[in-house]
């Protein structure tokens, strides 16, 4: 799983090699799984003491995407030759140890995160971001009326491509970006997540993510003024360019209309609403004052916050740093479906971090 964490709050106007850098190390995070066959569903005749199966899996992937593997390592250890021939791995489906169902169209990473926070509320509970997530996987009688759709590879795309689109229209007010990809480089989108492959995926995916090029100038800035420090990105105001303006910055990750981002709390709703890059003074949109305007009781203002927030934040696994801004977290530490997810867990008395 990935640990790293930058000692000092990263800005949005990195240099490529840095954005390279915490993109990678996003893409390359892993999370530990065990998973394991209900015994109630092992055919007659398995293995019943190697049922379980251990992976590190990439952030980035998704359930079925294991299934491969898993089926090969069950026929290959736990099954007999007759219940390979009637194993249907259509009707598998997992859920977590406890007895929740996944969601299966989720990414790993996020599913692990959102255990984690989900752990934060429960008092016997020991947190850990080391602990495997345990989950049970089931070989027949898929819950249809839950699952909504069935937890295939070719579902997952679906479920994957359509948060593309969405996170295209949420920064840019369109999808043409995503829409003007050929078939060749949306797929390609989808078998560098398959194949785990860095270069196939964002060889497609730096045609429509916003890089960390600077958008101001190094030059003193000049005196405040209407025109200056309170002036939204040109792409925030209706009728602008936006992303099929000219100029250099118009990809520029604090040009955007807003960063595609979601709120996850422990067994609660997920929160979703417009994060502007930059705010109404001019200046940037950090995750603590996204943090503070929607969680204002885990997050209290600043001058209200003398006992410190009630609350931590997960981004990719690791403990975010609240200076961080939006626009960077939006170019360099989103998910492979455009997203950034925040999982938001509740502090134990005493307790700085996870």
């Amino acid at each position: 799983m990935s640990t790293y964490a930058p000692r000092h709050s990263p800005s949005a106007f990195s240099t490529p090699a840095s954005t390279t850098l915490f993109r990678r190390l996003t893409w390359e995070g892993t999370v530990p799984l065990e998973i394991r066959v209900d015994s109630k569903e092992l055919p007659a005749n398995s293995d019943r003491g190697l049922e379980c199966y251990y992976i590190q899996a990439p952030r980035v992937s998704y359930l079925p995407l294991l299934i491969p593997d898993i089926k090969r390592y069950l026929l290959d250890v736990v099954f007999d030759d007759a219940a390979a021939r009637v194993i249907k791995e259509e009707d598998w489906w997992f859920e977590i140890e406890e007895g929740q169902l996944l969601k299966w169209h989720w990414p790993i990473g996020l599913i692990y995160d959102n255990h984690t926070i989900s752990q934060s509320v429960r008092p016997s509970a020991v947190p850990s971001v080391f602990t495997p997530l345990r989950l049970i996987l089931h070989l027949v009688s898929p819950p249809t009326e839950k699952l909504l759709l069935s937890p295939s590879a070719e579902a997952c795309k679906q479920a994957f491509m359509g948060q593309l689109k969405e996170a295209d229209f949420i920064r840019w007010g369109n999808t043409k970006r995503m829409t003007g990809l050929r078939k060749a480089e949306q797929d390609g989108l989808w078998e560098g997540i398959k194949e785990h492959n860095f270069e196939e995926y964002w060889r497609v995916a730096s045609k429509i993510t916003p890089t960390t090029a600077p958008t101001r100038s190094t030059s003193p800035p000049p005196p405040p003024s209407s025109t200056s420090l309170h002036t939204r990105p040109p792409s925030a105001d209706p009728g602008s360019g936006g992303a099929s303006g000219s100029g250099p910055d118009r990809d520029s990750a604090s040009a955007v209309r807003n960063v595609p981002a979601r709120i996850y709390l422990p067994d609660g709703p997920v929160l979703q609403d417009l994060v502007p890059p930059v705010l109404d003074d001019g200046s940037p949109h950090t995750l603590a004052a996204f943090l503070t305007a929607r969680l204002p009781l885990l997050f209290p203002p600043r001058a209200a916050a003398a006992g410190g927030n009630l609350a931590y934040a997960l981004v990719q696994g690791v403990p975010a740093p609240p200076d961080a801004e939006m626009a960077w977290l939006g170019a360099c530490m989103a998910g492979a479906d455009g997203w950034v997810n925040v999982c938001v867990g509740l502090l134990r008395e005493g307790a700085r971090h996870p």
